[in-house]
């Protein structure tokens, strides 16, 4: 019976033993499948900072052009006023030219 008892007692403790062993094998492939998990949603956050960037960047780019032909339209209107401005007083410089050439 004592012979009995003590194989009871060893194979309880082999099945623990083993328990244990699974357990923390176990444990370890869960922690190993979390970081992989981990590792590519960081992955993932990243692209979709890299791709929204990468959009902020060409709206960016297409408000600066937008807003850099506004303003050459702006400034070739202005331009335009100018040179009708002279042209209109064309005219008068010559005559004033003309008028103190001839008094000298």
């Amino acid at each position: 019976m004592a012979l009995e008892a003590i194989q009871t007692v060893t194979q309880a403790e082999a099945k623990a033993k083993a328990d244990r062993e699974a357990a923390a094998a176990q444990a370890k492939q869960r922690l190993a499948d979390a970081q992989r998990e981990a590792r590519q949603t960081v992955e993932q956050a990243r692209q979709r900072a890299q791709e929204q960037a990468r959009q902020m960047m060409a709206q960016a780019e297409e408000k600066a052009a937008r807003l850099t032909q506004e303003e050459l339209e702006r400034a070739k209107a202005d331009c335009e006023t100018l040179k009708q401005n002279a042209r209109g007083r064309l005219e008068q410089a010559a005559q004033l030219i003309v008028g103190r050439v001839v008094e000298q």
